[in-house]
């Protein structure tokens, strides 16, 4: 059952006008009745309440949407199987076959808030975990900042990771930067570990490495998968589409340990979509204790790097940054 705790327009006063901030309404979208909008005039985020939690649709006001949708699978519930669908998400990591992919194809519970909405799914029967995802939508602007949880409903402890997975749209191109970096023989400890999976190829043309970046395009001609991971105190990626730019960012602690060989970060290609990932730190979690991982969205229009180059994406890509 969904429960609705309300709707809420949120007025700031600027003078002796009213404007509305963050607005939450309740909407159909492409076959669900029961789906989220949460805006401020300039961005909106759809997040669904017939499955998930999922936030299904991230873009400008009237303009594209940067995540993926899979148009089968929209609108539907109640399937058996975990379904993509698209959108970001909430795992636990690492991956695992079964659990990991526990289906999240029933309704949530959504909860309105002064700044967006917390949805939060029922107990998974598999797992004993329950997820949520809180949208906070700033007042003006286009940053969100996105809370994930994994609460152990279990009789037992669990050790994992939060994992927060993006899903975006065919033809953009992933880029994410390394560490700070330095030279030879002034800098001498090694910086981060770079991860493969048995899959990875470098030689795909759709990766370029240059000496503060990597970039991964999304080619919906090329069905061989690719992934790469890495650790960042910095973590971000930004997805490069159609001249605008959705940029995630999340901070990450050397001292603690993450999952897949220490990743913080992680990006995935198929012909079908592209995915940039987060991962927090490994955590050991009591019943009933929750373990949180949140990222720090943006959107920016007119980014166009002229080329894959370290001048020509710092100059795109800095000021988003700072």
């Amino acid at each position: 059952m969904i429960r609705e705790t309300g709707l809420l327009i949120l007025m700031t006063m600027t003078g002796m006008n009213a404007v509305a901030a963050v607005k939450v309404e309740k909407v159909a979208y492409k076959g669900w009745q029961n789906c989220y909008r949460v805006s401020n005039g300039e961005i909106e985020a759809v997040v669904t309440a017939d499955v998930g939690p999922r936030v299904i649709r991230f873009g400008f006001i009237g303009g594209q949407n940067l995540f993926k949708e899979y148009a089968e699978q929209l609108g539907k519930t109640g399937e058996a199987e975990f379904q993509l669908r698209g959108g970001s998400r909430v795992w636990k990591a690492p991956e695992d076959p079964v659990a990991t992919w526990a289906p999240d194809n029933v309704p949530v519970n959504i909860k309105v808030t002064a700044t967006g909405l917390i949805a939060t799914a029922p107990v998974e029967p598999l797992t004993k975990l329950q997820k949520e995802i809180e949208i906070s939508m700033d007042a003006g602007g286009t940053g969100v900042t996105v809370s994930h949880r994994i609460t152990n409903h279990g009789l037992f402890p669990l050790e994992f990771s939060p994992w927060v997975l993006t899903m975006m749209a065919q033809g953009g191109m992933m880029v994410s930067g390394f560490p700070p970096r330095g030279t030879h023989p002034q800098n001498l400890e090694a910086t981060n570990p770079l991860v493969m999976w048995a899959y990875t190829d470098f030689s795909d043309p759709r990766w370029k490495f240059t000496k503060k970046f990597v970039t991964l395009k999304q080619d919906p001609n090329n069905s061989n998968a690719q992934k790469l991971g890495m650790f960042n105190a910095d973590t971000w990626a930004a997805y490069l589409l159609n001249g605008e730019a959705f940029i995630k960012r999340a901070k990450s602690d050397a001292t603690k340990t993450y999952p897949d060989f220490g990743c913080s970060f992680e990006t995935f290609t198929n012909n079908e979509f592209l995915e940039i990932e987060t991962l927090g730190p490994m955590t050991k979690l009591q019943p009933e204790q929750h373990v949180e991982q949140v990222e720090r969205w943006g959107l920016y229009k007119n980014v166009k790097p002229a080329a894959i180059t370290d001048d020509e994406l710092t100059k795109a890509l800095g000021p988003l940054l700072k």
